[in-house]
């Protein structure tokens, strides 16, 4: 999957994390008020990813299947 194309320690926009799993960023408002998904941060009236909750997120789904 490719890496959005900023710094690697860069905060993840949704779009960024859209873009980074390939699902429309209206699916990811979803999946936030449904509690699925990795855990965003809120700064103000903007929701940010940690590259790292990211990549946890996707290895707890490994077994998940």
């Amino acid at each position: 999957m490719p890496v959005p194309k900023h710094r690697d320690d860069r905060l993840w926009s949704i779009e960024d994390l859209s873009e980074f799993l390939g699902v429309p960023v209206p699916t990811l408002y979803k999946w936030r008020t449904t509690g699925y998904g990795p855990k965003g941060v809120r700064i103000g009236r903007y929701v940010r990813y940690q590259q790292e909750v990211v990549y946890g997120w996707l290895k707890s789904l490994d077994g998940a299947a």
